[in-house]
């Protein structure tokens, strides 16, 4: 019986997890933490929009002299997209096609301090 406990423990913790968690941000976009900052990520047609908030907070911050850029895949597909600033904080950039539901969204991030990381979404 234990054995059995342990095979099915081992599995559990084996099967990777179905759907990422995301926060809901203060403009109902999907929300992951990066770089120290909370990321909202929102699309309309083909265009791109990652606005900038402080952790667990729906205080805009500042993108002044950050660097970003996204990749998008959508089955076959690929396209690397350079995020810009754009008002107080956002970051956006336009692809060539319009982004679907079930797209996977790649954002590799720098901030103005120099911290840098990379989340991956995948829209609904």
């Amino acid at each position: 019986m234990s054995r059995i406990l342990l095979i099915l423990t081992a599995l559990l913790f084996a099967i990777p997890a179905a759907a990422e968690d995301y926060e809901k941000g203060p403009n109902e976009g999907l929300m992951l933490d990066v770089a120290g900052i909370d990321a909202e990520l929102l699309t309309a047609g083909s265009t791109v929009t990652i606005n900038v908030f402080k952790p667990f907070s729906p205080t805009p911050v500042s993108t002044k002299g950050y660097s970003a850029a996204v990749l998008i895949t959508s089955g076959t597909g690929r396209e690397t997209v350079a995020l810009a600033p754009s008002g107080e904080n956002s970051l956006k950039g336009d692809a060539k096609s319009a982004i679907g539901s079930g797209t996977t969204i790649t954002l590799t991030l720098k901030t103005s301090e120099g911290k840098s990381g990379q989340v991956k979404y995948k829209t609904r």
